[in-house]
């Protein structure tokens, strides 16, 4: 079979419990039986994947989410003439019980909107290395719905904890620039990660990194008014680049740096 690829990307992310992101396209290729050593949460945008887990058939096609545990043999191959277009994280083995293995053999697929929304978002949000505490937040929500899905016990909700919530937007507004991982939050504020966004948004209306943003934004306006360049201005704040400081900025104020800047 002559292996016919449209496109692939692949990068490891700096978030903790993601092996690889892998995006591709691909027409007459046939993956033969393999493992990983990873979990493997897949969608599909085009097209349709038949393949094998464990000796049994089944499928992947749009708007469903496939999960595939580690070290059980799988293949693939599309389903149909024009081929298919996936998206793929390798989530590290720790992220999900061990115990969970079995649940996932059985039952693969995941019909799920709100889930297959969460992991589109996290895959959006993997694009910008600038985004780890987005990313962070988005793939502990995406394991808590799968815990689900697979029948295990999810951690026991915090519910509103307005100091909790509080003592998150003192640690992000003394890190503006440096930034802040959700792992290490969620150490030093000794709350599960997902508890600890949700204490936040139901405070403050809006998620951590969302409010991180919104106060590099500030502290750039400011910058720029005092006639710091645009450049200089992206690395004090914590963007990436003068690029991503653009594109939040156009964001959030409708107008690039530099024209801010000239027009105050």
């Amino acid at each position: 079979m002559v292996l016919y690829v449209f496109s692939v990307k692949a990068w490891t992310p700096p978030i903790p419990g993601i092996a690889e992101v892998f995006h591709a396209h691909y027409v007459d290729h046939v993956y033969p039986s393999h493992t990983h050593d990873t979990w493997t949460l897949l969608i599909v945008d085009d097209g349709a994947i038949r393949y094998d887990l464990d000796r049994h058939e089944h499928g992947a096609v749009r708007p469903g989410i496939t999960l595939l545990p580690p070290h059980v043999p799988h293949d693939g191959r599309s389903a149909t003439r024009g081929g298919f277009r996936k998206r793929v994280l390798y989530l590290e083995p720790s992220l999900l019980d061990d115990r969970l293995v079995g649940a996932a053999v059985d039952s693969p697929s995941l019909p799920d909107e709100l889930l297959r929304l969460r992991v589109d978002r996290l895959h959006a949000a993997l694009a910008d290395p600038s985004n780890a505490l987005e990313a962070e937040s988005r793939l502990a929500f995406i394991r808590e719905r799968l815990v689900r899905h697979l029948g295990g016990r999810p951690q026991p909700d915090a519910g509103v904890d307005r100091g909790v919530a509080g003592r998150l937007r003192e640690l992000l507004d003394e890190r503006i620039a440096a930034g802040i991982t959700l792992r290490e939050a969620a150490g030093v504020l000794r709350c599960h990660p997902t508890h600890l966004v949700r204490a936040f948004t139901r405070r403050f209306g809006l998620p951590p990194h969302a409010y991180l943003t919104g106060r590099r934004i500030d502290a750039a306006r400011r910058l720029l008014l005092a006639g710091r360049p645009a450049a200089e201005v992206a690395w004090l704040t914590g963007f990436y680049d003068q690029a991503h400081l653009t594109r939040h900025f156009k964001k959030h104020l409708g107008t690039t740096p530099g024209r801010f800047a000239t027009r105050g």
